[in-house]
């Protein structure tokens, strides 16, 4: 692939077709998808339904400027909003455009309104918050955000700065300012970093590139007191650990708190592309005509994919049946862990988000996987990313469990 820039490390696997869980190389192989596209594909490849509409859309409308208003945008954006915490909905093409459209959402917010004094109410310390002891400056003052270690948001040049991820940001110094980041689950740590500039606390609930790491629920439901104390934004990035893949539709609530700003991306478009950030009507107050913009984001296509994907993910039962899949697969995880303790270190995750962190190379475990027909992409930490479809059944999770003993017992 000589005119391909080489920053991928690609298999020498040709895939030409999916279908459910499975895709098809060119020689006809069939290969068991337990990465999904990195947890893209929510629904599988080629869902029925998302593939209907799709196609009825482009037979209409492909692409019209934002300057008019679009029915399936609203629609979207409307049940967006009926379903999770947010008020405003921005549309836009990857979870990268996303996370980038939240940071200039609190830099927005803090440039425009200065704070007021006004002693912030949580509904998850059960009252008011004492008055911050840091007080706010008005104006461009605050700016900083408290990222966490292991962090992954992307790839744009404010998302490597704000990441923790040490090949993504090799060889791009000098990287932006303004991201303080903090040890993973240490909420001390965090208290210590909030200084009078600190506007906002960017975290994953579950750490996907860097390994499949859950931030505890305490730890969540302690950023989220941390920010109404210090007039902060919490801003959740969802791209990889949303839509569906961890039991809810998003992983913050089954920590019972309400961010300011979400990110999403990745299983809202099945594969196509498609990302969002969500937002109270109180983060999102800076952002005026003008202050951001996406040329593709909001296409009817996209519009009419995402309509599709949460006609599926909003069905009665879908959220609980994809807990429980996970729960199967989960305990097949560790009792392979336990069988092989000599491999296997510790299975992570929860829901279909799930990973093994391996006691030998994590690659060399994908490859041999890979040989036997079954798919999953490494992460930090010497950890295997599994992920597949959100619509795999138990003979799937049968499948690829025997895949995986199998190859265990030959190691």
């Amino acid at each position: 692939m000589p005119s391909v820039l080489p920053v991928y490390r690609r298999s020498n696997i040709t895939i030409t077709r999916g279908e459910g869980a499975y895709l098809f190389a060119e020689d006809g192989t069939r290969y068991l998808d337990f990465a999904a596209g990195i947890a893209v594909n929510a629904l599988g490849h080629c869902h029925p339904q998302v593939v209907a509409a799709l196609k009825k859309q482009a037979d209409v409308l492909w692409h019209c400027s934002n300057m008019y208003r679009m029915p399936g945008l609203e629609r979207l954006a409307d049940r967006l909003t009926e379903a999770t915490f947010a008020d405003k909905v921005f549309f836009c093409n990857s979870g990268a455009e996303a996370v980038e459209c939240g940071l200039k959402m609190i830099r927005k917010y803090f440039s425009t309104f200065p704070w007021s004094g006004e002693v912030a109410e949580s509904s998850d310390a059960g009252g008011s918050i004492p008055a911050p002891a840091i007080p706010p400056p008005g104006g461009g003052g605050r700016y900083r955000i408290i990222t966490v270690e292991g962090g992954f948001h992307g790839r744009t040049l404010a998302c490597i700065s704000a990441g923790g991820n040490d090949i993504a940001r090799r060889g791009y110094a000098p990287l932006m300012d303004g991201f303080d980041r903090v040890e993973f689950n240490n909420l001390k740590a965090v208290e210590a970093a909030i200084t009078p500039e600190t506007a906002a606390i960017l975290a994953e609930p579950i750490q996907g590139e860097g390994g499949i790491r859950e931030t505890s629920i305490e730890f969540l439901r302690g950023l989220r007191a941390l920010c109404d104390g210090h007039g902060l934004l919490l801003f959740l990035d969802e791209v990889q650990c949303g839509m569906g893949r961890t039991g809810a539709l998003f992983a913050h609530e089954q920590a019972g708190i309400t961010p300011d700003i979400v990110s999403v991306a990745k299983g809202i478009g099945n594969g196509f592309p498609l990302a969002a950030c969500l937002a109270t009507d109180r983060a999102a107050s800076g952002m005026t005509p003008g202050s951001h913009g996406s040329t593709y984001g909001s296409n009817p296509l996209a519009m009419a994919v995402g309509n599709a994907v949460l006609d599926v993910m909003l069905a009665p039962g879908f959220f609980a049946r994809v807990e429980k899949i996970g729960a199967a697969l989960k305990a097949g995880l560790e009792e392979l862990a336990q069988d092989f303790p000599a491999l296997i270190a510790e299975v992570r995750g929860r829901g279909l988000m799930l990973g093994l962190k391996t006691r030998v190379p994590p690659l060399d475990m994908v490859e041999n996987w890979r040989a036997a027909k079954l798919l999953a992409a490494p992460a930090e930490d010497n950890v295997i990313r599994i992920t597949p479809p959100l619509i795999i059944t138990e003979t799937h999770v049968q499948e690829a469990l025997r895949i995986m003993r199998n190859i265990c017992e030959a190691a």
